[in-house]
């Protein structure tokens, strides 16, 4: 089973003069789900390369378990560190892709050709796609054969207003996911702030925080063993 798993190349924050990227958690709870499934994992960035941590996440009240096995993890970071170039990668080679959130990916995923096609190939071909917290904003531009919304209709989730209204970002961000996702049809709900919630929806697989990381990706790997 390869998975893939695609992070942000984006560190700036707006007009902030502050650092962004993605978000700690939300990559390691995933990775290690999938390692300790058996996948073998890739790494993909849009530059490459070390992608750019974003600083809050790596706050001490940031920390899971997860985070802190990462830590410990030469070989995961090793891992990190060396993020093959998403344009170099083809859908053909995976079995589902998963994108873990941070504010990076609303200025440089969501716009990003390479993984527009990766994502709608990925659905296409009916294997697993997956975004958490800020990443379902990479489904903005996404479309199905016929030249739908990919999300129209489908059951989502992802980052609230209300929880980007309590860490002040509304104004900065380019766009907000939750409305960007009802723009596209999407059918979207949502849990209480910073809880664990995930919708699944054929193949597709949106998780609403950092909370919801570890069962979003138990869920790709539930669909992998149903053989989707």
């Amino acid at each position: 089973m390869n998975i893939l798993m695609v992070l942000t190349s984006h560190d700036q924050l707006g007009n902030t003069g502050k650092k962004t990227g993605f978000w700690l958690e939300e990559f390691a709870a995933p990775y290690y789900v999938f390692k300790d499934a058996g996948a073998r994992i890739t790494v993909a960035t849009p530059k490459g390369g070390q992608p750019p941590l974003d600083p809050k996440s790596d706050e001490p009240d940031a920390q899971t378990a997860a985070t802190e096995r990462f830590r410990k993890d030469a070989e995961a970071q090793q891992a990190l560190a060396n993020s093959v170039l998403l344009s170099s990668v083809s859908h053909e080679e995976f079995d589902a892709v998963f994108y873990p959130g941070g504010h990076g990916p609303l200025w440089d995923l969501s716009e990003d050709q390479d993984s527009l096609t990766m994502i709608q190939s990925m659905h296409a071909a009916g294997k697993p796609v997956a975004a958490v917290c800020h990443a379902p904003g990479v489904f903005r531009h996404a479309k199905l054969h016929n030249g739908r919304p990919l999300v129209e209709g489908k059951r989502v989730t992802g980052f609230t207003n209300t929880e980007e209204e309590a860490v002040q970002l509304t104004k900065v961000v380019p766009f907000l996911v939750e409305d960007s996702l009802k723009r596209s049809g999407g059918n979207f709900s949502r849990g209480p702030d910073w809880a664990s919630y995930v919708q699944v929806d054929g193949t597709l697989v949106t998780g609403q925080n950092p909370a919801s990381s570890e069962a979003a990706a138990q869920e790709v790997i539930n669909l992998l063993k149903k053989g989707t």
